[in-house]
C-alpha cells in the first residue's frame, strides 16, 4: 500500500512549544528582557502606525506587545489549532489584534496589506523555506520589512549548546541560503535570563535532547546564559 504524500502546506512540529507551551511560555519571558531585538527591527523599520503580521505566533506571546510598540493593527498567524485557541485567549478584547490559523506557505492574507512580517525561529533551518519567503514578498507593502529571528550557531555559548546538540546543522549553509535570497543580517548578542535555576533547567530539557541537557546543566551554573541569534531582513 502506498503512503499517502504529505502536504506541502504541512506544518513541521515545533516539539518545544506545541508539547509544552507553559514551559516555552517561561522561556519567552527571559528571553532578551533588554528588547535589543526589538529596538534592532525599529531601527530599520518602525513600528509606529504599521501593519504587522507575526508569522508563526505560537501563543500570541508577541502580539501584545507589538500593540505597545505603536502597531496600527496586529495578524498572528499559527499553524497548531492549540496554540491559535491560547493565542486567541491572550489577546481577547484586542480590538487591533486577531489570530489566524493558517502556514507561512499560504498565509491568510490580502496580496499588498501589511508593513512588517516578524517570524521567530520560525525559518530556523533556511532552505526549504522558500515558499514561505514567497508569500511574504505578495504580503508586504512595497517598503515594508521582513524580519526572520534565528539562532547563530558560530558564536556564543548557547551556540555552542546548540551547535555540540546538532552536529549536522551547518551554519554556513544557512548564511549563505539568507546571501542567496537577498536578505541582510543583523548579529544581535541576546540573553536567557530565567528567573530560578528550575526554570532554566525545564526551559534547557524543552530544548535539547535528554542527552545534551543532563550535559548542559551539568557544565552550566546559574540561571541566564549568552545567546547569539541573527536578525534577518529584507525590504520589498
Amino acid at each position: 500500500m502506498t503512503e499517502p504524500t504529505p502536504s506541502p502546506h504541512e506544518p513541521t512540529p515545533s516539539p518545544n512549544i506545541w508539547d509544552s507551551p507553559d514551559v516555552y511560555e517561561v522561556e519567552n519571558l527571559g528571553v532578551d528582557r533588554d528588547g535589543l531585538v526589538e529596538s534592532a527591527m525599529a531601527a530599520l523599520h518602525p513600528f509606529a502606525g504599521a501593519d504587522l503580521v507575526d508569522v508563526g505566533c505560537g501563543t500570541g506571546f508577541h502580539l501584545p506587545r507589538f500593540l505597545e510598540l505603536g502597531c496600527a493593527s496586529v495578524v498572528g498567524v499559527e499553524p497548531h489549532p492549540p496554540l491559535v485557541d491560547l493565542a486567541r485567549e491572550r489577546t481577547a478584547g484586542m480590538a487591533r489584534v486577531r489570530v489566524e490559523e493558517g502556514v507561512a506557505q499560504s498565509l491568510p492574507l490580502e496580496d499588498d496589506s501589511v508593513d512588517i512580517a516578524h517570524a521567530r525561529w520560525a525559518y530556523f533551518f533556511g532552505a526549504g523555506c522558500e515558499p514561505g519567503l514567497r508569500e511574504l514578498e505578495r504580503v508586504l507593502r512595497p517598503g515594508g520589512t521582513a524580519f526572520v529571528i534565528d539562532n547563530d550557531a558560530t558564536r556564543s555559548t548557547f551556540g555552542r549548546w546548540f551547535s555540540r546538540a546538532n552536529p549536522s546543522y551547518d551554519a554556513l549553509a544557512v548564511e549563505r541560503f539568507w546571501a542567496r535570497q537577498g536578505w541582510s543580517r543583523e548579529r544581535l548578542t541576546i540573553r536567557w535570563d530565567l528567573d530560578t535555576r528550575a526554570d532554566l533547567e525545564a526551559v534547557v530539557r524543552i530544548e535539547f535532547s535528554e542527552t545534551a541537557s543532563e550535559g548542559i546543566l551539568a557544565e552550566h551554573e546559574g540561571t541566564g546564559v549568552d545567546y547569539a541569534v541573527n536578525l534577518w531582513w529584507h525590504r520589498f
